[in-house]
């Protein structure tokens, strides 16, 4: 089967981190497929970024129309529900993979994400997502996103530090990493702090792709159903309903 991996930024090195953590827990016969958004911000840092990084989302998973599974390589779940409206594939964000993952393993959690501009879309999520009871609070450690891919920044330090004060401020019992440029962090963190660290890359991969082994796929009632053709104009032509 074929996995779409899409990073909705124009990140390249955070597309690349997230394929081998992908790859390194696909199962036999899953193919990763990893694409970098051809437009739109760099980073994705709240509702703005969000905004303008959900066309040329679209645009990637459309080239793919034979995938069997579609990740959404941002913790914001960007543009899943639109996502969802142009192929019958699953499709899931990093941030419901992870919050169902950590409902699992654990009685609660707390989320540490980047900047805390980032904090008030996650907060909806886990609302929305139903573990509003389950998150202690969604902290942010203050770092800019692209920071996380310097390796002369202070971000690894801060954000051991958030997690620290997570774990005993909020009394979480697992850890919650909210960005997709954290996924290289969490075996490290949890052989460090004893506790399940999840980071949505690889709950998102193997949620999805489960999904699509059971032959599941989305549905084409309400919602999620294919958009009725029309044109679209100017610098949007090209996302027009097919």
């Amino acid at each position: 089967m074929k996995l779409l991996l899409v990073n909705p930024n124009t990140t390249d090195t955070m597309t690349m981190a997230m394929r081998l953590a992908a790859d390194a827990v696909a199962a036999e016969g899953t193919e990763i497929v990893a694409v970098t958004a051809a437009d739109g911000p760099e980073s994705i840092e709240g509702y703005y970024d969000k905004a303008f990084a959900v066309p040329a989302l679209l645009h990637a998973i459309r080239k793919h129309p034979d995938a069997s599974a579609v990740v959404v390589g941002c913790f914001d779940d960007t543009g899943v529900d639109a996502a969802r409206c142009v192929t019958e594939a699953p499709v899931i964000g990093l941030c419901q993979a992870a919050l169902h993952a950590a409902s699992i393993v654990a009685g609660n959690f707390s989320i540490v994400t980047t900047l805390g501009r980032s904090v008030p879309p996650i907060e909806h999520l886990v609302r929305r997502y139903g573990h509003a009871e389950m998150c202690r609070r969604v902290r942010a450690s203050e770092i800019p996103v692209l920071a996380l891919d310097d390796p002369w920044s202070d971000a690894r330090d801060r954000l051991r530090r958030e997690v620290a004060r997570a774990l005993d401020e909020d009394g979480s019992e697992a850890i919650v990493l909210g960005c997709a440029g954290m996924v290289d962090m969490a075996r490290a963190l949890a052989d460090e702090f004893s506790v399940p660290m999840i980071e949505g890359v690889t709950a998102a991969v193997k949620t999805v792709e489960g999904l699509a082994r059971l032959g599941i796929t989305t549905s084409k009632r309400g919602g999620y159903a294919v958009p009725h053709a029309k044109t679209y104009h100017g610098m949007f032509d090209r996302c027009g309903p097919w």
